[in-house]
C-alpha cells in the first residue's frame, strides 16, 4: 500500500466513525440514517469538496468487499421457510407491477436502452439497509418482518438479474446460459451446505471458535469470495454472488449448533458493518457526480424520480399487502419498499461502464436514491408506532422493542 492511499484510507475510516457519532448528535433533533451521512460526508471528502480522497488502489478495492459483505449479510437474513407461500408469492407479483410501470415510466424519460436502465432501478429496494432498522425496533420476527423480508429479497435479486439481460445486446441466449450456470452451481452449493457436518469438521469449528484459527469465519468468507469470482467469470455482476453466498452460509451455519451460528453471525457483522460496508457507502458519495446535479434539468428529476420509486415501488407493494396486514402497516411496507440506494449505485454504474447511461441521469437516480432512505423509513417507522408488530396481522404491539445488539450502517 502506498503512502497516498495509507492517508485516504485512514480519512475513509475516520469518517466511518463520526457517522455514527453524528447521527447520534443529530437523533435529538431529527432522525438522519448512518448510511445517509456517510455518503454525505464521502461527498465532502471526495473530489467534489475537498478532494481528499478519490477512487483509487486499495480504498476502491476495499469498497467492493464492502458491498459484497451489504449483499452477503442481506443474503443470510432470506429464509425460505419463512417467506415461502403467500409472503413470497405476493412480493413476485407486486415486483412484476413495478417492471412493468418503471420500463413505462424509463421508456418516457430517457428512451429505449437508458430508459430500461432507469425502469429497473425503479424496482429496487435497499433491503440490506432497512434491516438493521426492522431489528432496532423488534420487528424482523414478526409477519410484517417476513413478508418485509419477501419484498426486499426480490428488490434486490431480481433487478440484478434483469440487468443482466437488458445489457447483454445481441447475446440473450449466452446471457441465459450463464445464469442457468450459476443458479445450478448455486444450488448444489446450497444442497452441500444443508447437508449434516462432518464429525470432524463440526468438532473444528467447535474448538476454534474462540481461537485465531476462527475456521468457520474463514469458510464462510472463502464462501463469499468464491461465489463472487464465479459470478464475475461468467460475466454476472458480482452482487448476485455476494447474495448467493450468504444464503448458502445461512444454510451451513444452520446445520450446526445455534450458540455457534449466533457467533459466526456475529463476527461476519463485525467484519462487515465494522468495517468493509461504511467504505462501500463512503466510497459512493466520493464517486458522487455533484457537478450532474448543477444542471437544472438533472436537479428537476430528483423530485420526479422520488416520486416514481413511491409510484412504480410503493404502490403495488402496498396494495398487495393490505389484505393481509391492513391499510397503516401496508402503506408503511410500500413506503419501505420504495426506500432504494445501494443497488442504484450499482445498477447505476454498471450502465455507464456499459456506455448506456449519461452520468446526468445517474447522479439524479443516486440522489433521488439517498432523499429516499432519508425520508421512506421515517414515515414508515413513525406510521407503525414505537411499540412493534405484533405477529398476527401486523397491528401495533404491545411488548416494547428491545435495542438491536448488531446495529447495521
Amino acid at each position: 500500500m502506498t503512502s497516498e492511499s495509507s492517508v485516504m484510507l485512514t480519512v475513509v475510516l475516520a469518517v466511518a466513525v463520526l457517522a455514527p457519532i453524528l447521527a447520534d448528535r443529530l437523533s435529538r433533533f431529527v432522525t438522519v440514517p448512518s448510511v445517509v451521512l456517510q455518503i454525505g460526508l464521502g461527498i465532502l471528502i471526495g473530489p467534489a469538496v475537498l478532494d481528499w480522497v478519490r477512487a483509487t488502489g486499495v480504498v476502491d478495492a476495499l469498497s467492493d468487499l464492502g458491498l459484497a459483505f451489504l449483499m452477503l449479510l442481506a443474503g443470510y437474513e432470506l429464509e425460505f421457510k419463512r417467506i415461502r407461500g403467500a409472503p413470497l408469492r405476493a412480493a413476485i407479483w407486486a415486483w412484476f407491477a413495478s417492471l412493468a410501470l418503471g420500463v413505462a415510466a424509463g421508456l418516457l424519460i430517457a428512451g429505449v436502452t437508458a430508459g430500461l436502465v432507469v425502469g429497473l432501478a425503479l424496482t429496487t429496494t435497499t433491503l440490506g439497509a432497512i434491516l438493521p432498522m426492522l431489528r432496532d425496533r423488534n420487528l424482523v420476527k414478526t409477519e410484517f418482518g417476513t413478508r418485509f423480508l419477501a419484498v426486499g429479497a426480490m428488490g434486490e435479486f431480481l433487478p440484478i438479474v434483469a440487468v443482466a439481460f437488458a445489457l447483454s445486446g445481441e447475446r440473450p441466449s449466452h446471457t441465459t446460459l450463464v445464469l442457468v450456470l450459476f443458479g445450478a452451481v448455486a444450488t448444489t452449493a446450497a444442497a452441500l451446505a444443508r447437508r449434516p457436518r462432518h464429525p470432524a469438521v463440526a468438532r473444528l469449528v467447535t474448538v476454534t471458535l474462540g481461537t485465531s484459527a476462527q475456521v468457520a469465519v474463514r469458510f464462510c468468507v472463502l464462501i463469499s469470495v468464491a461465489m463472487v469470482a464465479l459470478a464475475e467469470s461468467l460475466d454476472l455482476d458480482p452482487v448476485m454472488g455476494a447474495f448467493a453466498s450468504g444464503v448458502v452460509i445461512h444454510l451451513f451455519l444452520d446445520t450446526g449448533v445455534p450458540r455457534e451460528s449466533d457467533e459466526v453471525l456475529k463476527r461476519l457483522e463485525a467484519l462487515g458493518f465494522g468495517f468493509f460496508i461504511p467504505i462501500f457507502f463512503i466510497m459512493s458519495g466520493v464517486r458522487f457526480d455533484v457537478g450532474a446535479l448543477g444542471e437544472p434539468a438533472t436537479l428537476a428529476l430528483l423530485p420526479v424520480f422520488l416520486v416514481l420509486f413511491l409510484a412504480v415501488r410503493g404502490a403495488p407493494t402496498a396494495l398487495l399487502q393490505r389484505p393481509a396486514l391492513g391499510t397503516r402497516p401496508a402503506v408503511a411496507m410500500g413506503l419501505l419498499a420504495a426506500t432504494a440506494l445501494p443497488l442504484l449505485v450499482v445498477i447505476t454504474r454498471i450502465a455507464q461502464d456499459e456506455g448506456v447511461l449519461s452520468s446526468d441521469l445517474a447522479s439524479a437516480l443516486v440522489g433521488a436514491g439517498m432523499l429516499s432512505v432519508l425520508i421512506f423509513p421515517a414515515v414508515a417507522l413513525r406510521l407503525l408506532g414505537a411499540g412493534g408488530i405484533s405477529p398476527e396481522r401486523g397491528t401495533p404491539a404491545r411488548s416494547p422493542a428491545r435495542p438491536d445488539p448488531h446495529p447495521g450502517p
